[in-house]
């Protein structure tokens, strides 16, 4: 029969010190290879990246396979400025609700941006309004799958670490 080892701390294994924290059962931290710049550099960059690339897809459409013209330019680069700035409010906005409201702002958030993007291409408005709908209803029941199992887990953990349950009599 197989029986846990004692870790560091007392005979019993119950942990003392700096390794009881928020490090997980492991008493390990997990490293971050990149440092807090860049994770900031990422927050603010990323949003505007997506944001050309939404951008000049955006005028290719409009364009309909015709030379480019300096409305068309204008027209990306301000839906660019446009894709970035609801980006950053809808991620503003979400860090604030409940997992269900998260996932229901991204969804919506999703579905719009591809309804814009699909209504230029010329289809029926109840095929756009389909679309971006099944669009918005898939990544809002993903990304709520997603922050339920990783904050359930993550409340379980802080549990554990807050109530350590006692081994050995005292």
């Amino acid at each position: 029969m197989a029986h846990a080892v004692p870790t560091r701390g007392t005979s019993t294994g119950a942990r003392t010190g700096p390794g009881t924290g928020a490090s997980g059962a492991s008493g390990h931290t997990p490293s971050d290879v990149f440092g807090a710049r860049t994770h900031l550099l990422a927050k603010w960059a990323m949003p505007l990246a997506i944001g050309l690339v939404y951008g000049y897809w955006a005028a290719s459409i409009r364009r309909h396979g015709g030379p480019i013209t300096g409305w068309n330019l204008l027209f990306g680069f301000m839906t660019v400025l446009a894709f970035a700035i609801l980006w950053y409010v809808v991620r503003a906005v979400a860090d604030r609700l409940p997992r269900e409201g998260h996932a229901v702002l991204w969804g919506a958030f999703a579905g719009s941006a591809l309804g814009f993007l699909y209504s230029g291409s010329g289809v029926a408005m109840f095929t756009c309004v389909l679309v971006s709908l099944l669009l918005a209803a898939a990544v809002a029941a993903g990304l709520y799958y997603h922050y339920a199992t990783h904050q359930d887990a993550e409340e379980a953990r802080t549990a554990r670490t807050r109530n350590p349950v006692r081994t050995g009599t005292t």
